[in-house]
């Protein structure tokens, strides 16, 4: 039989049974539509965490003194770069550099009268484009000033948990080179909430010139941090920016706990997508072994008028697959419009950020639209939907034309 008479039976009997069919379509493009919607929600908040992470906290490369090591913070001479704004002068040269500053890191106790607690100082270059991001996260008050003397800028939750606010003073300790306590009083000038709990609940912001002189470090900085236009140009400039006693980091290197966390999430989420794939594929599955039974006398005409086992296998299949290439092309269209719409507007999820621990998480999450996954979603769904045809398909060639003939 030719397969164009396939197409032309699997089609009839599909406009025949137009309730069943439409249900059924219903299903699969829906189906698609999520599966759709959670990759592009899930490629989005991924994305995005990192580039977040790059864009808020690592950078793309850092360059720092070889001995340092960051979960320290040292302040030893040693541990220092001690030409930082020279090393940024050469990186700010290359064309491939967005924006470079000198950091200087350094650990501390930030408190009033009666509460205290723990942060991490950031010595910044207040002017440098590269703290725009921050710039960009103030609540309230104003950014610390090019000199920045006396003043401090800190999260509106670490202000909201010390019970401060704009123009307070508050006092601040770090240790000096020598390990001794350093202590000073700083005017609040400003609150910040960038999405990022690692900043916005353990990081105060010094001028640079400020951290230098209460930690005693002279000129020297923690690290130099570049952000790029593109992460590709990754290589060559870490190859422009090599120096002796000096480590170049790049993006990747400085995130492996944010990339370690994305495979694992990528993993876990791929289990959903299944999960997903299955309700379809059951969904599927009785729709045809209904549209068997329905047919069970049908199938004995056929049969009995010569037409084989495997043709009537054949002829469900057919409709499965006619079922699953409508459904997907609706799918793909709703589905793409969902996730264009939340790549925008985004989903608001309050504090979720909170959960993220020390990386980037927004008050809301953006949706990506990437065209090459809703055909790759589109593909699975449609060889899921073959799949669980094959059994009701080979259930209907197996029923013999007498007791088919004989069915009610």
């Amino acid at each position: 039989m030719a397969l164009k008479k396939f197409w032309v039976m699997a089609y009839r009997d599909l406009v025949r049974n137009k309730r069943r069919t439409v249900i059924t379509f219903i299903a699969i493009a829906l189906g698609l539509t999520l599966v759709i919607f959670m990759n592009g929600l899930i490629t989005g908040m991924l994305d995005g965490m990192l580039k977040d992470t790059i864009r808020l906290d690592s950078g793309h490369i850092q360059l720092r003194a070889d001995s340092y090591e960051v979960v320290k913070s040292s302040l030893l001479w040693q541990d220092l770069l001690d030409n930082p704004d020279e090393l940024a002068a050469r990186a700010a040269a290359l064309p491939q550099v967005q924006a470079v500053s000198p950091i200087l890191w350094a650990g501390g106790v930030l408190g009033t009268a009666s509460e205290s607690t723990s942060v991490r100082v950031s010595g910044i270059d207040p002017t440098s484009a590269l703290f725009d991001p921050i710039r960009e996260g103030l609540r309230a008050g104003q950014f610390l000033s090019e000199n920045g003397r006396g003043e401090i800028l800190i999260g509106q939750r670490l202000a909201d948990e010390l019970g401060v606010g704009v123009g307070d003073r508050i006092n601040l300790a770090v240790g000096n080179p020598d390990g001794l306590p350093e202590e000073g009083q700083f005017t609040i000038v400003g609150l910040i909430n960038t999405g990022f709990p690692g900043i916005d609940n353990a990081n105060v912001f010094l001028s640079l010139a400020q951290a230098q002189a209460i930690t005693g470090s002279g000129n020297r900085a923690s690290t130099v941090r570049i952000l790029l236009h593109d992460a590709k140009d990754s290589d060559t400039v870490m190859a422009a920016m090599q120096t002796p006693g000096v480590t170049v980091l790049d993006w990747q290197e400085l995130n492996e706990f944010v990339l370690t966390t994305m495979e694992t999430g990528t993993a876990f989420y791929a289990i959903l997508y299944a999960i997903i794939f299955l309700v379809v594929a059951v969904i599927i599955a009785n729709t045809l072994l209904m549209s068997v039974f329905e047919r069970t006398r049908e199938i004995g005409i056929l049969a009995a008028l010569g037409m084989k086992g495997r043709q009537i296998m054949t002829m469900f299949l057919f409709e499965a697959t006619i079922l699953g290439l409508i459904g997907s092309v609706f799918g793909i269209i709703l589905g793409a419009i969902v996730v264009y719409y939340f790549s925008i507007n985004g989903i608001f999820f309050g504090e979720l950020g909170d959960a993220a621990g020390s990386m980037a998480f927004g008050d809301s999450l953006y949706t990506a639209l990437v065209p090459v996954n809703l055909f790759v979603m589109a593909f699975w769904m449609l060889v899921v939907i073959v799949i669980v045809s094959l059994y009701p398909a080979w259930y209907a060639a197996r029923l013999q034309p007498v007791e088919a003939l004989h069915a009610l």
